[in-house]
């Protein structure tokens, strides 16, 4: 099938990548998915890994974004300044290797507050590249490091990353909560109690020693206190959104984190709009024509 393909398109993140072999028109004809992100590569070994994408996928040119262009990837393609547009991320893309080109991440420069993105963008702007989101808009883009972004006139304006994926993963394996947060985590009584604890709150770190405290005074049933407890860190995130009632919020990507935020955004009043998957495809693919 890659003998039809025009070109490779890289999500290369820092733990997954995913590799698709793509038309002309931007269809995917076939493609890979394994876990040789930056974090499993030295420097060096980058151009073997294309060249053996290529021997599985064909032997055709690369665009890659994500986590490849960061200063622990291959080569630093550095930041453009927002606003970004699709037409502005295809003009700075850096040359890795002959017929390799990583595309930028996006960086806030105006002086009110640093804030940087890598891959994210690409997402975004594929989304309303194909029409599956609207150019002006307000986007929630849940994961380790949740990303909530602003878009006008289909340019990246602004936008805010929240480490509540990171806080979790760090409560649950250190300090006074873990071994506390071992339970599963998903939609139910005790998720929804924690979001509008913490939707409501003004200190997330008095919040968060209420599990502790919950767990031991049998307030809080021990296998609900990792659901509480996200409860309450994502609704802190969704907490500090004041205009969440206004406008529709476009959820970005799949998976139970993603439900879970939708989930919160209704719990404040806001109205989540489920953006589907292949809007990093989409965005790769305008990438590619604009530079073809």
């Amino acid at each position: 099938m890659a003998d039809r393909a025009a070109y490779i398109a890289i999500d290369w993140g820092t733990t997954n990548r995913r590799a698709y072999a793509m038309t002309r028109e931007g269809a995917v004809l076939d493609s890979l998915h394994d876990e040789r992100g930056v974090l499993a590569l030295a420097t060096d070994q980058y151009p073997a890994e294309i060249a053996a994408l290529r021997e599985r996928l064909g032997t055709y040119p690369v665009i890659a974004v994500g986590m490849v262009g960061s200063t622990r990837g291959w080569l630093e393609a550095p930041y453009i300044a927002a606003p970004a547009t699709l037409e502005s991320l295809a003009d700075a893309c850096a040359e890795a290797a002959p017929g390799v080109h990583i595309v930028p991440g996006v960086a806030l420069r105006d002086g009110k507050r640093p804030d940087v993105m890598r891959g994210e963008e690409i997402q975004i702007l594929g989304a309303i590249r194909a029409g599956t989101a609207p150019p002006t808009a307000l986007f929630c883009q849940p994961g380790t490091h949740n990303k909530w972004i602003e878009t006008v006139d289909g340019a990246i304006t602004d936008f805010t990353t929240v480490m509540t994926g990171e806080v979790f993963a760090l409560l649950r394996h250190h300090g006074v909560l873990a071994g506390m947060l071992d339970g599963p985590v998903a939609d139910g009584a005790p998720f929804r109690r924690g979001l509008r604890r913490g939707i409501a709150s003004h200190n997330v770190a008095a919040s968060l020693f209420e599990v502790r405290a919950g767990v031991l005074l049998g307030w809080l049933a021990p296998d609900d206190a990792a659901a509480y407890a996200s409860g309450i860190l994502i609704g802190t995130d969704i907490g500090t959104r004041e205009d969440l009632a206004r406008r529709p919020v476009h959820v970005v990507g799949g998976g139970f984190l993603s439900a879970l935020y939708a989930v919160a955004i209704r719990e404040a009043g806001g109205m989540p709009v489920l953006v589907p998957d292949g809007s990093t495809t989409a965005g790769i693919h305008a990438i590619w024509s604009l530079r073809a």
